[in-house]
């Protein structure tokens, strides 16, 4: 399995080595710098354009006519999401010199304002806070705007503007992903942490899947893994976030003990899905755009979701056993 998954793209080997063989640093650090250089990294890299957008727009690439064969995956923002994805390094001078280029260049459809500003909607700004975040660029007047929207119930949801006052699974996702990194680069604040904790209780009550009043399935597509994940949420999504969180929160706040047993359901469904091969399959590919194709299409072994699901089991269970 792990032979598999390392005659692969550098994206997916420097992640394998760190996440599932403990490789020493060194050898993940010069693997990882192989992204700007070859495979996907460089492709996205080379897609550029000299105004500093992907495919001539910030969140809709342009021409865009609103159909689903249109959707915005080739823009600006997912495709540096593609990049973080990836895991190119953001000290590297391929990564700055298209960060600055987005920066200077770069404004929001919704109201003209530069990337790093934000947008309006809380899912957006998730996105635009974790970039911004892993990239080195200041977003904490997003972050801030971001925690003045936290829903009674702990998560958050773009329809809030319109009256919503229930929280969303995706959007909340899209929220704490920008706020975990935002922490990552910056230590965060006693506020933000705190939403981000009340934002994780928002998905735990429901165990990552199911209606907190009435404990149905909110949704069966949550059941199927997809990569790249977009703005949608499913729970291979859920269960590595959480597994990035424990992480994180062990080295800033000296936390530890066991994961949460409300992650056990989403967990059990995960194991469910294992191949007899030790593969997970690609599934429910949200259409549109895109620059270039990484897998071989659902259906088929993904290692994308292999590597995520592994690294999720790796942590869940306590040791390395793959």
């Amino acid at each position: 399995m792990l032979d598999w998954l390392l005659d692969s793209d550098p994206a997916i080997r420097w992640q394998v080595l760190r996440d599932l063989t403990d490789a020493p640093a060194d050898v993940v650090r010069t693997e990882r710098a192989r992204v700007a250089a070859e495979g996907w990294g460089a492709r996205m890299l080379a897609l550029q354009g000299d105004d500093g957008q992907w495919d001539g727009g910030t969140f809709f690439p342009v021409p865009y006519d609103g159909s689903e064969a249109g959707q915005p995956w080739t823009a600006t923002t997912y495709s540096l999401l593609l990049l973080r994805d990836l895991g190119l390094d953001p000290g590297c001078g391929q990564a700055r010199a298209a960060v600055r280029k987005v920066r200077e260049n770069s404004r929001w459809e919704e109201g003209g304002q530069p990337f790093f500003d934000g947008e309006v909607e809380p899912c957006i700004n998730g996105k635009a806070v974790a970039l911004g975040a892993y990239f080195g660029e200041d977003v904490d007047g997003i972050v801030r705007r971001l925690l003045g929207e936290q829903l009674a119930d702990g998560g958050w949801n773009c329809e809030a503007e319109r009256g919503s006052v229930r929280s969303s699974f995706a959007t909340t996702i899209n929220v704490l992903e920008g706020l975990l990194e935002h922490e990552r680069a910056t230590g965060g604040t006693a506020e933000s942490v705190a939403a981000r904790k009340r934002g994780e209780e928002y998905l735990l009550e429901r165990a990552l899947l199911r209606r907190k009043s009435t404990g149905e399935l909110v949704d069966p597509e949550w059941l199927q893994f997809s990569y790249p994940t977009r703005w949608f949420y499913d729970a291979l999504r859920g269960l590595d976030y959480f597994r990035d969180a424990y992480f994180q929160d062990r080295y800033f706040q000296d936390a530890d003990g066991p994961p949460d047993t409300r992650l056990s359901e989403a967990v059990g469904l995960l194991r469910s899905k294992r191949q007899p091969d030790g593969t997970w399959l690609l599934e429910n590919t949200h259409p549109g755009r895109i620059h270039f194709t990484m897998e071989d299409g659902d259906g088929r072994p993904s290692r994308w979701n292999t590597l995520r699901a592994l690294r999720v089991l790796r942590w869940y269970d306590g040791g390395p056993g793959l």
